[in-house]
């Protein structure tokens, strides 16, 4: 609360969005309290995505060094811009450093990394939160633009310790390599980031290569908001960089079980503050963690409001459609399902063989059986399934409209 009043008070004075849209609800010589600070208007995406200019600080306090320009990929082609500075920067850096010793990873090891927007190649070590504190192994990066029997390839050459991608990617590598029988000697450990992270590509990478998955929860705009505790599934939220309130339809705080709409305050990025950001995510609180740690917890981040099953009665769900089961009905080799009216999905497919009429009518009972009763599928057979402009892929997207949808 302290670091949020220093927060507040510098963005009231210097950001103008803020100056108007908190006229009559915030005094800065008033004593902070979380009633009064619920009280401030929540930032919506859309209002930070028009608002670029109105919503930088016209005084960035020279302290907090230089100032450079972010920008989200834009998955759904509409990306956001901020300016972060020297300060968010090293609490980045803090809170890798962070994960990796939670994790115990054995930083003289090999990381691999597939992503988008980065330089690829070999790199002698693994990044800038490292450098110059801690002696590591080689990295090395590849474009996730390549294709999945590539990236193996790629894999199988460098035989890394540690391997960093987003979890769609992830779960395609972990599938295509079990259709191929190919291990990977030698990996420690899955990290991903970027996605939701569904439970089932846990069990994949466990069956695939025998190695764990270890999550973080992010957002370019926001940087680190949560880490996976290391002895559970959950996630620690980073509480020294960001304040997390998750709240329901109403805008009152949910409790520990219940899914709800989280709201963001970054506390330390005075260039373009972030109060009470709706980020577009739903996830769900969790009680304190057993593992001592202190830290507020989630116990799931269930994903956006895009990612939303919408019934034609107007009951919302978070699909989960089976997939774990797919490659014992049919070759499937990637696969999205998309709402395209309040009692229709359409599962796109890319097979590795056409389907049979019988693999098609077990697959469509499959799925049919984790939708909502009504429902009904069509198939959709693609050569492909494009990814977003980051580089990232969704295995569910509705295109059904619902009040305040992202």
């Amino acid at each position: 609360m302290g670091q949020l009043e220093v927060l507040l008070r510098h963005t009231h004075s210097s950001v103008p969005h803020y100056r108007r849209a908190w006229s009559g609800l915030y005094d800065p010589n008033a004593p902070l309290t979380q009633e009064r600070f619920s009280r401030l208007p929540r930032l919506t995406r859309r209002e930070l995505q028009g608002n670029f200019d109105a919503l930088k600080s016209e005084r960035i306090p020279p302290t907090h060094g230089s100032v450079a320009e972010a920008r989200t990929s834009g998955s759904t082609g509409s990306p956001v811009r901020v300016l972060k500075t020297q300060v968010t920067q090293a609490f980045w850096n803090a809170f890798t450093l962070r994960d990796h010793l939670w994790h115990r990873r054995d930083l003289r090891g090999k990381l691999a990394a597939i992503r988008h927007g980065v330089p690829t190649g070999e790199f002698a070590g693994w990044g800038t939160a490292t450098h110059g504190v801690i002696a590591t192994g080689p990295s090395v990066v590849l474009g996730v633009k390549e294709d999945i029997d590539a990236q193996l390839r790629w894999l199988q050459e460098q035989r890394p310790e540690y391997l960093l991608t987003y979890p769609s990617n992830l779960a395609e590598l972990a599938r295509r390599s079990q259709q191929l029988g190919m291990r990977m000697p030698g990996l420690r450990e899955a990290r991903t980031l970027g996605e939701v992270l569904p439970e089932e590509v846990r069990e994949l990478c466990r069956r695939a290569w025998g190695v764990p998955v270890a999550d973080v929860y992010s957002a370019e705009e926001i940087g680190y908001i949560a880490l996976q505790c290391p002895q559970h599934e959950h996630y620690h939220i980073q509480s020294e960089a960001v304040r997390v309130e998750i709240l329901d339809e109403h805008g009152a705080a949910c409790q520990p079980g219940e899914i709800g709409r989280v709201v963001v305050t970054t506390l330390h990025n005075f260039a373009t503050p972030l109060v009470r950001y709706e980020l577009g995510d739903f996830a769900v609180g969790g009680v304190a963690c057993a593992c001592g740690r202190g830290l507020p917890v989630i116990s799931r981040v269930m994903g956006r409001t895009r990612n939303i099953l919408v019934s034609a009665a107007g009951k919302r769900y978070w699909p989960s459609l089976g997939s774990h089961g797919f490659p014992e009905i049919a070759p499937i080799l990637q696969h999205q399902f998309v709402q395209k009216s309040p009692d229709l999905v359409e599962a796109r497919l890319v097979t590795r063989a056409p389907l049979t009429p019988e693999q098609e009518t077990r697959l469509r009972r499959h799925i049919l059986s984790a939708l909502p009763a009504g429902f009904r599928l069509s198939f959709v057979y693609c050569d492909r399934i494009a990814r977003s402009a980051g580089g990232k892929y969704e295995d569910f997207v509705s295109e059904v409209p619902w009040p305040a949808q992202e």
